[in-house]
């Protein structure tokens, strides 16, 4: 399963997106669990110091904010499109 990843986490994860094992449908939660598994320098970019996720992160499956669907309760199939976007910053 490709999760395509933005900005900062492209230099934890090495690329542009990474590679989770395929099998078969995954909630969100269980997507991250593993992101964290594989990167573990990504904790400190999509929690806070008190361990509650970061809210300006953007998790989209097929276009669609996570956060509209089932948070992070939202199955994920295989084949879909899974991008994390973290929060973005700059200009003057």
């Amino acid at each position: 399963m490709e999760i395509k990843v933005y900005a900062t986490l492209r230099d934890i994860v090495g690329g542009k997106s990474a590679v989770l094992k395929d099998d078969g449908a995954k909630t969100m939660r269980r997507i991250l669990t593993e992101l964290l598994e594989q990167y573990p320098a990504m904790r400190e970019k999509l929690f806070l110091n008190g361990g509650e996720m970061h809210s300006a992160f953007h998790f989209l499956i097929n276009g669609r904010d996570a956060r509209y669907l089932d948070g992070l309760d939202t199955v994920v199939e295989p084949g879909d499109d899974v991008r994390i976007f973290p929060p973005v910053g700059g200009g003057a």
